[in-house]
């Protein structure tokens, strides 16, 4: 697999912060009152015609400039029943489009999304929230009650929820980061399983390269879902899928979990310079 091994970006020194720097501030409060979910009728027009543009042009525009390839959307298909139901994907944060790409691959379907509250307060937080988007609302315990109670509702409704569990996005980054528990909590909560996904990286071509600058072009790939283990407790639960989700999102990623440089549970970790490190068969490179 291509690694871009890129030292373009600054990786924070904890592996769940974040580099982006946001121009705007829009100053929402994300309190136990804010509409997690917005179902108000003007909202909903307002998405509805946001996803004709998307279709018309911004899916196309998103797979141009990520070189954007599919890999297991036949496991979409043969798991239908259990996607209707409700189901929780998981996937590496390794572009600022990379959700677009998702939404492109698995059109129809319409899921949700958690997002860092900060970029719902950002300039392009109004676009995140009707293709989606969920901000995470931090120090507040009242808010997160609310926003718990309203993601898990839409889990209960069948609906489709999409969570980064690295926590933050990293450029370019190809080792897969370790997964907080929120995936599996809510999995486990609502009784649903959990799709994993992977990017993967490939060398552009001359022109992409060399003209337009791309670092890499990207593969997602789609696994089969994943469930929870009964015979453990809900604890035990949790950890355990938590565990088995990174193992598999490593693999889609084309990395032997046990090869890759971090554990697979987030515990406060710190980022691994890995070209000091040996990376696999093969892999030595700066990041």
């Amino acid at each position: 697999m291509f690694d871009p091994k890129t030292d373009k970006f600054p990786y924070p020194l904890h592996t769940d912060k974040h580099y982006l720097k946001l121009k705007k501030n829009r100053g929402i409060t994300f309190d136990s009152n804010y509409p997690y979910v917005d179902n108000r009728p003007s909202f909903r027009i307002g998405s509805f015609f946001l996803r004709i543009l998307l279709n018309i042009i911004v899916f196309p525009v998103v797979r141009i400039r990520l070189g954007l390839r599919v890999k297991g959307k036949e496991n979409l298909k043969k798991h239908r029943e259990v996607i209707q139901n409700g189901i929780v994907s998981c996937c590496n944060h390794v572009h600022m489009w990379d959700f677009l790409g998702i939404l492109s691959a698995i059109t129809p379907i319409k899921p949700y999304v958690l997002i860092w509250a900060d970029n719902i307060n950002g300039e392009w937080g109004t676009m995140m929230r009707h293709v989606g988007g969920i901000p995470i609302p931090e120090e507040d315990t009242k808010a997160t009650f609310s926003y718990l109670r309203a993601v898990k509702k839409l889990l209960k409704e069948g609906n489709w929820l999409h969570i980064y569990a690295e926590g933050s996005m990293w450029e370019y980054y190809k080792p897969i980061r370790p997964f907080k528990k929120g995936v599996a909590f809510l999995a486990c909560d609502c009784d649903k399983p959990v799709l994993p996904m992977a990017f993967t990286y490939r060398e552009p071509n001359f022109i992409r390269k060399h003209i337009f600058r791309q670092i890499a072009c990207f593969t997602l790939n789609i696994g089969e879902p994943i469930y929870k283990d009964d015979s453990l407790s809900a604890k035990e639960q949790r950890t355990d899928l938590t565990k088995r989700t990174h193992e598999a999102v490593c693999r889609l990623a084309g990395i032997n979990p046990e090869d890759n440089i971090y554990p697979a549970v987030f515990d406060n970790n710190e980022r691994v310079d890995y070209y000091t490190e040996t990376y696999g068969v093969g892999y030595k490179g700066s990041c």
